[in-house]
């Protein structure tokens, strides 16, 4: 059984009025099993169940068996990996290639898979792409991590604005390949006519993190669970904005339906830029009751355990904005559920 929150955030993407562009349409999403895939998987079948959308839902999974655990026969499954994947012998209207390493660690440790993962897997993707009759859109997945370490006087980071990325430093795996895989993209478009339309996540969280996830807002989330103190090996000096799943969702049909070929635009929730000290800090004053703090140990080691170079930004979404979107969760109800969801989890 799903959690609360997540029926509750289920409910809240389902509802909103641009799900009706992918009704009566046929759906391939990539990275199926992930967060995002399959949160955005289970609102299609929601759609399906209540409202007669009539969607036609592909995943693309590497493996089936936990596919069918999470989707039932609700949707039909493509089983392969990514980086050698076969021709389709399917028609659809959209694709949503979302498919990528997402741990830190194994962008330092495995810098050549997180690489082929990104440019392979999605030029065979794009490749697939062409080969599709009534393709409306093909929407990338990629990062805020693009940007680098942007210049300190810009306050707000908008999709043309970059930074510096150090090309020799192997962490720099995930975000190079990002940008390579973006000049891709924009290249099948131009010499191809595919329609791809880029979306460039900040860090996105909500129901269905596992409960062993890596990242900094689940390691929080789960002092906060477990009553430890929560163990920061940098300053925490990096600042960003961040986007609740359910918003990352309607952004991404947001994109398909309305935004540009051959562009990219940010998603983030405006208003939730905060610093990863900062962070934790709010973190152990929501639960004074855990009596937990905040504790710095920098052993200076930083880049072997996977973190970024400390960066500063705040994506600026006006453009996405414009064709329509917002975000409706703010940080703290972000942070609340996430803690609710994974304690539901944890105890399943």
């Amino acid at each position: 059984m799903p959690s609360s929150v997540e029926l509750n955030d289920i409910k809240s993407v389902t509802g909103d009025p641009v799900c009706k562009e992918l009704f009566n349409s046929s759906v391939l999403i990539t990275g199926a099993t992930g967060l995002i895939g399959s949160f955005f998987i289970k609102c299609l079948i929601e759609l399906n169940k209540t409202q007669n959308a009539n969607i036609k839902i592909y995943a693309l999974v590497r493996n089936r068996q936990k596919a069918e655990k999470i989707f039932g026969n609700e949707v039909t499954l493509v089983v392969g990996d990514i980086v050698n994947a076969k021709p389709f012998d399917f028609d659809v209207n959209y694709i949503f290639h979302g498919a990528s390493i997402t741990s830190s660690k194994d962008m330092v440790n495995k810098p050549v898979d997180t690489i082929d993962i990104a440019f392979k897997g999605t030029e065979n993707m794009l490749n697939a792409a062409r080969e599709q009759k009534n393709l409306k859109a093909f929407v990338y997945l990629s990062s805020l991590e693009v940007y680098g370490v942007t210049p300190p006087e810009l306050k707000i980071i908008t999709e043309n604005d970059y930074g510096y990325i150090d090309q020799l430093n192997v962490r720099s795996s995930y975000s190079l390949g990002k940008r390579m895989v973006e000049c891709l993209c924009a290249s099948f478009a131009s010499q191809y006519g595919v329609p791809v339309k880029i979306v460039r996540l900040t860090q996105t969280f909500g129901p269905g993190v596992a409960y062993s996830d890596g990242r900094v807002f689940a390691d929080f989330a789960r002092c906060v669970i477990e009553n430890r103190d929560i163990i920061l090996h940098t300053k925490g000096e990096t600042v960003r904005n961040y986007c609740y799943l359910s918003d990352a969702v309607t952004a991404l049909i947001t994109v398909a339906a309305k935004g540009k070929i051959a562009e990219a635009y940010n998603v983030a929730n405006e208003n939730s830029d905060i610093s990863i000290y900062d962070m934790a800090q709010m973190l152990c004053s929501f639960y004074p009751e855990k009596n937990i703090k905040t504790v710095i140990e920098d052993n200076g080691n930083a880049a072997a355990m996977g973190y970024n170079p400390t960066v500063k930004i705040k994506l600026g979404t006006q453009k996405l904005r414009e064709l329509g979107w917002e975000a409706k969760v703010g940080l703290e109800s972000m942070f609340k559920n996430l803690i609710e969801d994974m304690s539901y989890s944890r105890g399943k």
